[in-house]
C-alpha cells in the first residue's frame, strides 16, 4: 500500500488514549452483555421536539442546497448575539463561523493558530481530543499539569514556564470535561496575563458554559485585551442534547474568522441549511430549553454523589458544571484503566480511565450522568461497593 502522511500516524502514535475500556463496553453491550454505559458525555434523551420539527420543515420547504461556507446569516446573527449576552463584548456576525461541531472547531483554530512543529499547550486535565487534534495540524503538544488538591485549578506560573518562542497557542476549557471545574476570574486573569505577554493565542472551548451550577462562567473573551486574541469556541451538542446534528462556532476576531472561512471552503463547504435552520430554532427559544437540561444532569449530579459518598476508598471531585463526575480511586487503585477495566468485569459498568485526561487525571476514572436516575444510583452504589471490596492484588 501507498504510505500514509507522517501527520496522520502522528495523532496518536502508540500511544494508548484511554478508549480501549469504552470500545469493549460496546462491545459487551451490543453482545447482549447488561453493560451500564457511563462513559462517554452523550445524552440518554433525544432532542427537543420543536428543533426536530424546525428540520423537518426546512426540508420540506426545499432547503437542500448550499448554504454560505460561514453560516447562515440568521445563525450567525443568533451566535453573535448569544455570546455578546454572556460575555458583555460587542460581537458581530463577520465575527462568527459556524461549523460542524465543538471538534471541528478544534482542529480549525489549531490549523490558525499553529505553523508546522509550532507548540500549543494544554492545561491537564484535559478533554480526550485536544493533544490529537493540535498533532493532527502539525503542531506539539504542551501539557501543563493541575493537582487534584488544588480543585484542578491551572497555575498561571506553570503556565508561562510551558511557554516558549515556539508557543502559538493555550488551550483552555471552562467549564471543564471531565473535572468539572469552573475557572476563576484570578486563574482566567493569570492565563490572559501570559497570552498578552507573550502574544500567543488563547482558545477557550466554553461547549459547556450552560450547564453551570456553582460559581460564575467567565469568558476570557471578555477580559481587558483579550478579544483580538481569543477564539472561543461553542456548540450545541450539549446545552440542546444535539450531539448527532453537529452544530458548533467558533467566535473571534473578523481576520481570524475570515482566515478560518478559507480553511473551511476547503473542508466543508458549508454545513446543511435544513440543520442551521433547527439549530436557530434552539437558540431563539431562548433559555428554556437549555435551562432544562442543565437542571436535570445538576439532579444527577447529586444522585451520583449521594450514592459515591457510601464508599470509604473513593474521593469524588464535586463538579461545579458540565455532565460528568471525576473519581479519584487511588486508595484502591493507582492504575484508572486498570480499575475501569475490573469494574466492567465485575460490574459491567463502563466508564473512561482518568488517564485518558492526562497525567493530572492518572489514578481516576470519569463517569458520564448519562443514565436516568435509578440506574445512575444503582451504577454509583455498586461502583462505590466494588471500590471498597475489590482488592487489585
Amino acid at each position: 500500500m501507498t504510505a500514509i502522511s507522517h501527520r496522520l500516524h502522528a495523532i496518536t502514535g502508540s500511544e494508548d488514549d484511554g478508549w480501549g475500556v469504552h470500545y469493549r463496553a460496546q462491545a459487551m453491550k451490543r453482545a447482549g452483555e447488561p453493560v451500564i454505559l457511563l462513559s462517554v458525555g452523550d445524552h440518554d434523551f433525544t432532542t427537543d421536539p420543536a428543533i426536530v420539527e424546525a428540520c423537518k420543515a426546512s426540508l420540506d420547504a426545499g432547503q437542500h442546497h448550499y448554504s454560505p461556507v460561514t453560516g447562515t446569516a440568521e445563525l450567525r446573527e443568533a451566535v453573535a448575539k448569544r455570546i455578546e449576552a454572556s460575555t458583555g463584548v460587542p460581537t458581530t456576525p463577520d465575527q462568527t463561523i459556524i461549523c460542524p461541531g465543538g471538534q471541528a472547531g478544534l482542529f480549525a483554530c489549531s490549523m490558525l493558530a499553529l505553523e508546522p512543529d509550532d507548540r500549543g499547550v494544554i492545561v491537564e486535565p484535559y478533554y480526550a481530543t485536544y493533544a490529537q487534534t493540535i498533532k493532527a495540524a502539525g503542531g506539539v503538544p504542551v501539557c501543563v499539569p493541575t493537582a487534584p488538591e488544588n480543585g484542578f485549578q491551572p497555575d498561571a506560573m506553570a503556565i508561562a514556564e510551558a511557554v516558549n518562542p515556539n508557543t502559538r497557542m493555550i488551550l483552555i476549557n471552562s467549564p471543564q470535561n471531565p473535572s468539572g471545574v469552573v475557572y476563576t476570574r484570578d486563574t482566567l486573569e493569570g492565563i490572559a496575563d501570559v497570552c498578552r505577554e507573550d502574544d500567543v493565542w488563547l482558545v477557550s472551548d466554553e461547549v459547556y458554559e450552560s450547564q453551570v451550577y456553582e460559581g460564575e462562567h467567565i469568558s476570557p473573551r471578555a477580559l481587558d485585551g483579550m478579544a483580538d486574541r481569543t477564539l472561543v469556541i461553542g456548540s450545541m451538542s450539549k446545552s440542546h442534547a444535539m450531539t448527532g446534528w453537529r452544530v458548533g462556532w467558533v467566535v473571534g476576531p473578523e481576520p481570524a474568522i475570515a482566515a478560518l472561512t478559507d480553511l473551511f471552503l476547503t473542508m466543508t463547504y458549508g454545513m446543511a441549511s435544513f440543520i442551521q435552520e433547527a439549530a436557530l430554532v434552539g437558540l431563539n427559544e431562548g433559555a428554556a430549553g437549555e435551562t432544562r437540561i442543565a437542571a436535570l444532569y445538576r439532579r444527577r449530579r447529586d444522585v451520583a454523589l449521594r450514592a459515591l459518598g457510601a464508599s470509604k476508598k473513593l474521593r469524588v471531585h464535586r463538579p461545579a458544571a458540565a455532565m460528568y463526575l471525576l473519581i479519584d480511586v487511588r486508595a484502591v487503585c493507582a492504575d484508572g484503566a486498570a480499575f475501569a477495566n475490573a469494574l466492567l468485569d465485575a460490574e459491567k459498568i463502563g466508564v473512561m480511565p482518568g488517564e485518558s485526561f492526562g497525567a493530572s487525571a492518572a489514578g481516576h476514572i470519569r463517569i458520564a450522568l448519562t443514565v436516568e436516575d435509578d440506574a445512575l444510583a444503582d451504577a454509583c452504589t455498586r461502583l462505590a461497593r466494588f471500590a471498597d471490596e475489590w482488592n487489585p492484588a
